[in-house]
Formats: C-alpha cells, sequence, structure tokens
C-alpha cells in the first residue's frame, strides 16, 4: 500500500513539475514578436478610446485584454516615424527628420544603420516585413531584405492604389506598379485589395513558421491611407455599405478602410491561436502617425481631442492610437499612462529576445517592466522632432510641459479637426469584442491557462510540493471594458 501512495505522489509531483516547467520553458525562450502598424489612422478612430462610428473589436480585444497605451508617441511623418522604429533613435540622428522619401528621390535610411531584424537575428529570430516599406529603395541595399529580413511582400513607396497597386509620382507625370516580393514584381495579385493580400500573406508566415524559433512580423499595412490620388478612397461596396450613419462620403469610405484594417488584426491574432504561437507572443498594434483630416493624403480620420493633425508637432500627429497584449504582461486589462515613444519598441524588444539594452546606442529605453508591471516610466521627456529644413520647426515633451518652436506647415495643422465620434446612433457592443476573431482566440487561450493552473493546484493540493504559483489570468467582461473606455 505504501509503494502504491509513493507512486502516486511521485507521478502527481512529476505531473505537476512539468506542467510548470513546460509554462517557465516557454516563458523563457524569446517571445514572437507581431508588430501591426496602421497608416494614417486616427487618434479618435478605435473604440478603445471612446468613438462609437467606427467599431473596431478585434483592435479593441488586444488592447482591453492588454494595454491601452496612452501617451504613446511617434514621429509625424511616415518615414520618419519607420526609420525610428527600426533604428531606435529619432529622425534627427539618423538624418531621417524632414518629409518622406518620394518616387525618383536617390536616398534612404542610412545603410550604416543596424536595424530591428538584424539585431534580433542574433537570438535566432526569423524576420518578415509584410507591407509598406518607404525607407529608400534606389539601390537594393536600401530594400528589406538587405536590412535583416529574411523576406518582404508589399511596397516599397510610401502608398498605392488598393486594387491595381500602382502610385502616380508626386512631382514627375508617370505611373509605376509597385507591389513586390524581395527583389521581384509581383504581378499574381493584380487586382486584389491590398489589405486583404497583406493580410493573407501575414497568415501564410504564421502558418508556415518553425514555432521552436522565435518569430518578427513586422505587418505594415497601406490602411487607412489615401489610395491613388485619382481615387483615394477605396474599400469593398460591401463594407462600405455597413457605415450608413456616417453622412460625409469620404469618411464612410475611410471607416470601412479601418474595418477591413481591424479584420486583418483578427485573423493574424486567430493564426497565431491556431499555432499554438500566443503562448509566447507579444502583439503590438499601433499607427505610424496621426490622420491627416485635411489638405494632402487627407484620409478624412479624426484625432479629437488631440491638436492637429499628421505633418504637425501637436498631440493630434504625435500621439498615436497604440495598444500592446502579450500572457507576459503581469499587470494588464488597464490603461497604461507611461510615457513612450516609437524608439522605445527596439531595446524592449531587444531586452525581451535576452539582451542587455544598455549595450545599444540608441534614444530609446526598455520599457518592458514600466509596462507589464505598471511602474513609473523610465522615460522623462520625449523628443517630437527637430527639422531643420524647409520650415525649421521643433518640439520637445519633458514631464507635462511641452515647448514648440516654429512649425511644419505655418498654421494649416495647428487647430482642432476631426470628428468626435459621440453622435453616432449605433453605440458601442461590447459583445462584438468579446465573439470577434481576435476576442475568441484570447478567451480560448485564457482558459487554456485556467485549466492549466487548476490541474497544477489540485496536484499541489494531494502533494507536499509549495512552489509559488501565479494567479490565472481572468476572462474580459463587458463591465471591464466599458470601464476602460472611459
Amino acid at each position: 500500500m505504501l509503494k502504491i501512495r509513493l507512486s502516486v505522489w511521485l507521478a502527481i509531483a512529476f505531473c505537476s513539475t512539468s506542467l510548470k516547467g513546460s509554462s517557465a520553458s516557454s516563458r523563457s525562450r524569446p517571445p514572437h514578436v507581431v508588430f501591426i502598424l496602421a497608416d494614417d489612422m486616427g487618434w479618435n478612430d478605435v473604440g478603445f478610446h471612446g468613438s462609437d462610428q467606427i467599431p473596431t473589436p478585434n483592435i479593441d480585444a488586444l488592447a482591453f485584454n492588454g494595454l491601452i497605451l496612452n501617451q504613446h508617441y511617434a514621429p509625424a511623418l511616415c518615414t520618419p516615424s519607420r526609420a525610428a522604429l527600426l533604428t531606435g533613435k529619432y529622425p534627427i540622428h539618423t538624418g531621417m527628420q524632414h518629409l518622406v522619401i518620394l518616387e525618383s528621390e536617390p536616398w534612404g535610411l542610412g545603410l550604416k544603420e543596424k536595424l530591428l531584424p538584424e539585431m534580433l537575428s542574433q537570438a535566432g529570430y526569423r524576420s518578415h516585413a509584410v507591407g509598406k516599406w518607404h525607407l529608400g529603395f534606389y539601390r537594393k541595399e536600401y530594400t528589406p531584405t538587405f536590412r535583416g529580413f529574411d523576406s518582404h511582400f508589399g511596397y516599397w513607396q510610401g502608398f498605392h492604389d488598393y486594387y491595381n497597386h500602382s502610385v502616380r509620382a508626386t512631382y514627375e507625370p508617370y505611373d509605376g506598379y509597385d507591389m513586390r516580393r524581395g527583389l521581384e514584381v509581383d504581378w499574381s495579385v493584380m487586382g486584389k485589395y491590398s489589405t486583404d493580400i497583406f493580410t493573407q500573406e501575414a497568415v501564410k508566415i504564421v502558418e508556415d513558421h518553425d514555432s521552436s524559433s522565435p518569430l518578427l512580423l513586422y505587418l505594415a499595412h497601406l490602411a487607412p491611407h489615401t489610395g491613388n490620388m485619382r481615387d483615394p478612397f477605396q474599400a469593398p461596396d460591401d463594407v462600405v455599405a455597413k457605415f450608413s450613419h456616417i453622412r460625409d462620403p469620404e469618411r464612410r469610405t475611410y471607416a470601412a478602410m479601418v474595418s477591413k484594417l481591424d479584420e486583418s488584426v483578427g485573423e493574424v491574432v486567430a493564426a497565431l491561436r491556431r499555432k499554438h504561437m500566443l503562448e509566447n507572443s507579444v502583439i503590438v498594434f499601433m499607427s505610424d502617425n496621426g490622420a491627416p483630416t485635411h489638405g494632402i493624403h487627407s484620409n478624412r480620420g479624426s484625432n479629437f481631442p488631440c491638436r492637429g493633425i499628421k505633418n504637425s508637432a501637436w498631440e493630434g500627429g504625435n500621439r498615436v492610437a497604440a495598444a500592446v497584449w502579450s500572457p507576459l504582461i503581469k499587470k494588464p486589462k488597464r490603461v497604461a499612462n507611461q510615457m513612450m515613444h516609437m524608439v522605445d519598441w527596439l531595446p524592449t524588444f531587444y531586452s525581451l529576445a535576452g539582451f542587455n539594452s544598455t549595450d545599444l546606442n540608441v534614444d530609446g529605453v526598455d520599457m518592458w517592466e514600466a509596462l507589464s508591471e505598471d511602474k513609473p516610466s523610465p522615460r522623462k521627456e520625449i523628443l517630437y522632432n527637430i527639422d531643420d529644413v524647409g520650415n525649421p520647426y521643433a518640439a520637445i515633451r519633458r514631464g507635462d510641459w511641452k515647448y514648440v518652436s516654429g512649425s511644419a506647415t505655418g498654421d494649416r495643422n495647428n487647430g482642432w479637426y476631426g470628428e468626435s465620434g459621440s453622435d453616432s446612433r449605433i453605440g458601442y457592443h461590447p459583445e462584438d469584442v468579446l465573439m470577434s476573431k481576435a476576442g475568441v482566440a484570447i478567451s480560448a487561450f485564457v482558459i487554456k491557462q485556467q485549466i492549466q493552473h487548476k490541474i497544477r493546484t489540485e496536484s499541489r493540493a494531494n502533494s507536499v510540493l509549495d512552489e509559488e504559483e501565479e494567479a490565472p489570468p481572468r476572462l474580459l467582461d463587458s463591465e471591464e471594458m466599458l470601464r476602460l473606455r472611459r
């Protein structure tokens, strides 16, 4: 009888430590990093910021289950923002501080700069870029697969037509087709909606990935940037029809473009769930800069109640909609008010990969401990930009004080613009968030974690093991969602 009891005790002990060890082993490996970047999306055009006008249930599911990054800043234009993300440096330190790279301009992000995928390759990451590049292409050495990415499917320039993937040069009388797979032109996707084909590529990358090695997936969408100048607002008719409550026909189509972007987020999260990669992933969603409510490439996005728009030094151009989800976050389901900047992601991911971020010569700081554990931000100031070309301007924030000198565009972008979203007749529906593809995937993952926790707890009750056990994750509910939106 004693032998039987001893055998049972050993089996329980082994089961308990195996389950615990499996979880610990998973979390000790570098996490998969999925970075989903929207293009020109307004601060007020996500549900988690309180607007009812454009439902974003999948994006909201990430934000409400993870962290709403309430004080996340980025440069106010596409090229500087992407350069900041991939170098961890302010654009003034890489020569990328002025405007964007146009179609016929022979320059790009300096080849001496070491980019995020190159750094993470030291930890065994497989890195894939999908969508927009906009960091130079006049020589092949400036393109993604020569800058550390194992693959790239997308376009090299700043925008293109959502269906025929052509772009008209800004100051030249010619058009060109811009869709690439590596260095090769990809004609197979002609006529297919850009958001859909980028989503399909991202899902395929997840499905084909050997999850024993960490993944860096950089999904840089075209949406909701305007398309070609001849037809800037483009979305499938059946999606546009869902937004009859929006009177402005341009903003109605913009809403459909955002909706397709939101669907993409859901598809990617669901693919990670099917591949059992959510267990050790960090998923970031954010916009590269604020929306251009008016002016060139205006998409009718709203940065309300922030002042200013894209390409301005005001909050509407630089304070962006952003969220992060990960099971590694120790204190999730909250509004994170830690001040941070786009340059902080590189040292943060570098640290999560197991390296010492203080070894880097960058402007960014490792934000993970502050975000995960709700500790004060190590960052005390934000440099919006210093642009000494054209109309010189500069802006900096230190603590709660902000100083602005000059303006990139005179007085054209310095006011308050965009719809509040509060006049919507459709209301907000938490159940849509819970039942979205991202919501369902995260809920299923949480339930699995709860079951594993229950098994470990019951095993411990029948053993002499007394290891400290982390509390199981909680399921998101409607009341919590509404509280976070306030």
